[in-house]
């Protein structure tokens, strides 16, 4: 039987899943994006008896990382994100920290992560896989043992992160969605930034047909030049599948058996 446990709690004015993930037995923790509300998190933490040994930045947004401060000093624990998250944990124009907060917050992590990298946390073995497009340096933590992604803003439930912020790009994000849905288990269970918990299983079915077509595919295919791409997305849904370009009243698609996807 899994020992790991997942705490949600929804913090802050947007409403961001802040997550304590502990052994069930050892009560050993960590943390995943303390957006705000230090005190409710330690108040929690303590309430279940846990032993915090990190906090984990899924990426710099001031949603997800305003009570990361507080806590580590609470704690004496090390702050976890992405090397190339720095620019944007630093830069209160990036982190989105300037355009609600009068006063600086920034934050220098003490411990950098990259694609591929494994952390020993909590007794629990996390794999990095860097995600960009929401942010540049935006990452998830998945812990194979256990089928659980921690997603931040790269996956939703039924959709992906917006792309329209500082360091954003569509086609980063749609390359991301794309290699964790053709990664991952299908089973595999994915804690979002915000809303509810999904699972890749959902999230091919319901990313494909976002949007009547697929909003995703509409990120990516302003113009043809990104046909590739798209035809990359499609057969990591739809396995085996031959998709081949047609054109239908001068629009373009990809056409895959029965499954009719718009290009532009």
């Amino acid at each position: 039987m899994s020992e790991i446990r997942i705490k949600t709690l929804v913090v802050g004015m947007v409403g961001t899943n802040c997550y304590l993930v502990y052994d069930h037995e050892t009560k050993r923790a960590a943390v995943i994006d303390p957006g705000d509300g230090a005190g409710q998190i330690a108040n929690m933490a303590v309430s279940l008896g846990l032993k915090p040994e990190a906090i984990l930045l899924t990426h710099g947004h001031f949603d997800h990382i305003m009570a990361a401060k507080e806590l580590k000093e609470t704690w004496n624990v090390p702050i976890y994100a992405c090397e190339k998250e720095i620019d944007v944990l630093t830069d209160g124009q990036k982190s989105l920290v300037a355009g609600y907060f009068r006063e600086p917050y920034t934050i220098t992590p003490d411990v950098t992560v990259k694609e591929g990298d494994e952390l020993s946390i909590a007794g629990f073995t996390w794999k990095v896989f860097e995600t960009p497009g929401h942010t540049i340096g935006s990452c998830c933590y998945y812990i194979e043992k256990e089928s659980v992604l921690f997603s931040g803003d790269t996956l939703f439930a039924g959709s992906y992160g917006r792309t329209d912020f500082p360091t954003g790009s569509g086609r980063q994000i749609a390359e991301s969605v794309r290699r964790l849905l053709s990664t991952l288990p299908d089973d595999t269970m994915v804690y979002p930034g915000h809303m509810d918990t999904t699972t890749i299983t959902v999230l091919k079915r319901s990313i494909i047909l976002l949007s009547g077509g697929n909003e995703m595919i509409g990120i990516l295919l302003n113009d043809t030049a990104y046909e590739q791409d798209i035809r990359e997305l499609l057969m990591a849904f739809y396995p085996g599948e031959t998709f081949v370009h047609e054109k239908q009243d001068d629009v373009d698609f990809l056409r895959g058996g029965n499954l009719l996807t718009k290009c532009g």
